[in-house]
């Protein structure tokens, strides 16, 4: 196999095993935009190529070299089933997540989206995974409730470990990295490999870092809430915080206000994962019915007719 360390001036330093898919069709690039480096059927030789060509032009060096990839080191082969309903995997639960950690990285696709396995979505995994009625070997997930996971979590479209993908998420581990960065910086490599939907490994690029509620739940879920949290005590102490911005008004300390509401969404956002639903599947539903709503301010409260 040939790869192509190629350039297009003002933008990138890549890798190829086609420059027409890759670098024409994909991102749309015409044979006199871009240049071919070097070209060599020396994966390690390119690789470092890449890294250094990439700092000679002031690039966004890549985290993970070309050779480095799970799908260029052959090791995405976990042998999983996948129906409309559920994604089964080839072993018990209680060895599941070592297969998982084996397989980061491994993507494949449902009739409900595209999944991605990573230190975020393996923690889903773990929590939600049965053992199979038919066979205690193995054990399944439900296709639909995964995707929820994947929308209300944010967890595709942001980079963690060096690993990014547009349609299954990745974790947020490292993400506090990212969060102030420029969105034209998120210029990491996809693992794009998979059984199902056979590609050659090239790279892809976002533009989308992690929300202030994804934040939180890598906060809290690093502290252990999650796992011995209970929702009774989550409620008391958003009364606890609701009391100290009522305070904090009446007080007219601003401060201490921006404190509190800060405080309470980070509560909210606790108490609704640990509830089984995300903040923002909450705040949706809110404003799904709220912004149906008609009435009038009386007194300085809005009432509905």
């Amino acid at each position: 196999m040939t790869y192509y360390l190629y350039h297009i001036p003002g933008k990138k330093v890549g890798v190829t095993t086609d420059l027409k898919r890759r670098v024409e069709d994909q991102q749309g690039y015409g044979p006199g935009e871009y240049e071919i480096i070097e070209s060599s059927d020396d994966i390690d030789f390119i690789s470092e190529g890449e890294i250094i060509m990439q700092k000679a032009f002031g690039y966004k060096v890549d985290q993970i070299p070309y050779n480095k990839l799970n799908c260029n080191k052959n090791k995405l082969n976990m042998n999983i089933n996948v129906t409309e309903q559920t994604t089964t995997f080839p072993c018990p639960v209680n060895k599941l997540k070592g297969q998982l950690m084996d397989n980061l990285g491994m993507t494949w696709h449902t009739d409900h989206g595209t999944f991605t396995i990573n230190e975020y979505s393996i923690k889903w995994i773990m929590s939600n995974v049965k053992t199979s009625m038919f066979n205690k070997q193995r054990s399944y997930i439900y296709n639909k409730a995964f995707a929820r996971f994947y929308d209300n979590h944010q967890t595709h479209d942001y980079p963690s470990n060096g690993h990014v993908t547009r349609t299954g998420g990745l974790a947020p581990t490292g993400m506090k990295e990212y969060h102030d960065r420029n969105p034209e910086d998120y210029d990491m490599p996809v693992e794009c490999c998979d059984k199902y939907n056979p590609c050659t490994c090239e790279k892809d690029y976002v533009n989308q870092g992690p929300s202030q509620f994804d934040l939180i739940r890598e906060w809290a879920d690093e502290r252990g809430l999650y796992e011995k949290g209970d929702p009774k005590t989550q409620a008391l102490k958003l009364v606890e915080e609701v009391g100290e911005i009522s305070r904090a008004i009446i007080k007219d300390d601003f401060d201490e206000v921006i404190d509190g509401i800060g405080d309470s969404v980070v509560v909210l956002t606790n108490l609704a994962e640990l509830m089984g639903v995300s903040i923002e599947e909450c705040i949706a539903s809110a404003y799904s019915v709220i912004s149906k709503r008609t009435g009038k301010m009386v007194n300085g409260t809005f009432v509905k007719d």
